[in-house]
């Protein structure tokens, strides 16, 4: 049966405490700073960045939202750096991000050493329209590995482009919240019984994941309402 750890830590501070290679794969959604341009933007909540003005939940805010440019470059990389040291040889890393922060999380992992596969657009269908543009239809996950893929452990063949919308309702549980669909796809990167990390958790939709596909977990989220949610999704999964 798939056991699952969820630690109720800052991601830097916990990672550092996991053995060398103890995981298989990393899979995570940080906190973007997406607009963090002046020092306003970056004291803004996550609230007023993510949700629009007539959402109907009042989930709660998440921490790690008010850092800029340099800031948040060298911080991710000192995280992808412990990630890289905690996954095994030929782990991959999937890794979240939106248009603003591509360039830098792009950066971010190849100084922390990853070797840089490629990036698989997320289309959602339901998502912001903007006036006299193109809309915001697409986040992006990048994908890496530590050294070589290792096909032969795990012969799959995942699609290069997905398409899902993001939970609503009472199944929606934190303000980023990724579909459940999507995650599950994306966990079969680890390999059969291995060990899936991911060091900003949310509400624990990676781990619920990682579960159902029979893969271990080990999480952390710093913002203590989201890791009881996390908590209790991963024991119900």
């Amino acid at each position: 049966m798939p056991t699952w750890t969820l630690h109720t830590a800052d991601a830097l501070t916990a990672l550092t405490q996991l053995p060398t290679g103890s995981v298989n794969a990393t899979i995570t959604d940080p906190p973007y700073n997406s607009g963090g341009r002046t020092a306003n933007d970056r004291t803004g909540s996550a609230r007023d960045k993510y949700v629009s003005g007539d959402a109907k939940h009042q989930l709660p805010d998440f921490a790690g939202e008010s850092r800029d440019q340099r800031g948040y470059l060298a911080w991710m990389t000192l995280v992808l750096t412990q990630c890289l040291r905690a996954t095994a040889t030929g782990g991959p890393l999937l890794l979240f991000t939106d248009w603003r922060q591509l360039p830098v999380n792009s950066d971010a992992l190849q100084a922390a050493g990853w070797v840089w596969r490629g990036i698989v657009p997320w289309n959602k269908p339901i998502a912001r329209p903007s006036k006299g543009g193109f809309r915001r239809s697409c986040e992006y996950i990048l994908w890496a590995t530590n050294g070589p893929v290792d096909a032969a452990a795990n012969p799959i063949y995942l699609p290069g482009l997905f398409t899902a919308s993001q939970p609503r309702g009472n199944k929606r549980h934190h303000i980023t919240q990724k579909p459940d669909e999507l995650m599950a796809e994306l966990v079969r990167i680890c390999v059969p019984g291995g060990t899936v990390l991911d060091p900003f958790a949310g509400s624990g939709a990676t781990g619920v994941a990682a579960l159902r596909a029979g893969r271990q977990f080990i999480g952390m989220e710093l913002t203590d309402r989201y890791a009881e949610v996390a908590r209790t999704r991963l024991d119900a999964a």
